[in-house]
């Protein structure tokens, strides 16, 4: 649509299955960091001079919820430049800040867009947009929105007023098993690869390539690793208020115990004639290290967590878990070794 400012692109609020599907495939972190649109200002439904401005990121998902979110509203989306990272993370990054806000308003000459002078922020990029300092460049006063996307209409109705519900960040289990589908993708990614690795070197069974030798030998060792993907990626997230303890690594652990305790209780038919009495201990070490790990690697996608808090947790928890890896590993090794002494 044509502007004082310039020619603004109009979007929908409808999503497109394209859409649908780039939200599906970027939660599996394809595309994930090239996942964007182009900075610069959008009109959604037929705003005017007197519509209110939201300022979003340039990482596309954040995009496509905001506008969808706004239906049945005239409003100017002004997306900054986040690098294609969301707003939250892209404020920490310093991406989604003073001098991005302040740029793309005069790169957009949105003063000849609207007669009013307010930008409405997002509450989570507030961290990193100085309010005073971008009314005293550009004369726009920042107003900070919402948490939620969905609650910017009746924002917008209520005379830019939050209610204390639109200020509370929430974490429920439909936003926590969201965000997961990445950490479980990636993990069973490796872990399918480390698999294959496991079977290929067990296949020799003295004489031939067996796949029932692989089998025997290594469905110990799938047990202990995929239980502690599933129970680090899924049950985690799932579980995590109700976890005990305060860092994530040790809610991790506990975990893990659970998922090794329930896995070689349905899976200790699994172990081979012959094989050291500590072997199930050692690979309940396995599944506990790989729970806590990725427990621990979780922090990034919760608002649980601050920055100082996981840097102290990970000096601390990456050691023991390094440490139980080794105990782990010398376990069955030095059952054998007893045992062919004691022969």
């Amino acid at each position: 649509m044509s502007t004082l400012g310039g020619e603004v692109p109009r979007v929908a609020t409808r999503w497109s299955l394209r859409d649908w599907m780039g939200r599906v495939l970027v939660r599996l972190g394809f595309r994930r960091m090239s996942y964007a649109i182009a900075p610069g200002l959008y009109a959604v439904g037929r705003p005017g001079p007197d519509s209110p401005v939201l300022v979003s990121a340039n990482y596309k998902l954040s995009f496509d919820l905001l506008r969808r979110a706004v239906a049945g509203l005239d409003a100017w989306i002004l997306v900054l430049d986040s690098k294609g990272v969301n707003v939250w993370c892209a404020a920490g990054k310093g991406t989604f800040g003073t001098a991005e806000v302040v740029g793309r308003v005069e790169a957009t000459r949105l003063a000849h867009v609207v007669r009013h002078r307010r930008l409405v922020v997002p509450q989570l990029g507030a961290p990193s947009v100085a309010a005073h300092e971008v009314e005293r460049r550009t004369d726009f006063g920042v107003v900070f929105g919402p948490v939620q996307a969905r609650d910017i209409p009746a924002f917008v109705a209520g005379g830019y007023e939050a209610t204390p519900e639109m200020r509370r960040v929430t974490f429920g289990l439909a936003d926590r098993l969201e965000v997961a589908g990445l950490e479980l993708f990636n993990a069973a990614r490796a872990t399918a690869l480390l698999s294959l690795l496991v079977l290929a070197v067990t296949a020799w069974n003295g004489t031939a390539v067996s796949a029932a030798a692989a089998w025997a030998t290594s469905a110990p060792i799938l047990l202990a690793l995929w239980a502690g993907v599933l129970a680090g990626t899924v049950l985690f997230p799932a579980l995590l208020p109700w976890l005990p303890g305060r860092m994530f690594s040790v809610k991790g652990a506990f975990l893990g115990v659970l998922a090794a305790a329930g896995a070689w209780t349905g899976g200790g038919r699994l172990l081979p004639d012959g094989a050291p009495v500590t072997l199930p201990l050692a690979l309940g070490l396995v599944t506990i290290v790989m729970v806590s790990y990725l427990g621990a690697n979780y922090t990034g996608s919760t608002t649980f967590t601050s920055l100082s808090g996981v840097k102290r947790e990970l000096r601390v928890s990456i050691p023991v878990m390094a440490a139980a890896l080794i105990v782990a590993t010398v376990l069955p090794v030095a059952a054998l070794v007893l045992e062919g002494i004691a022969r």
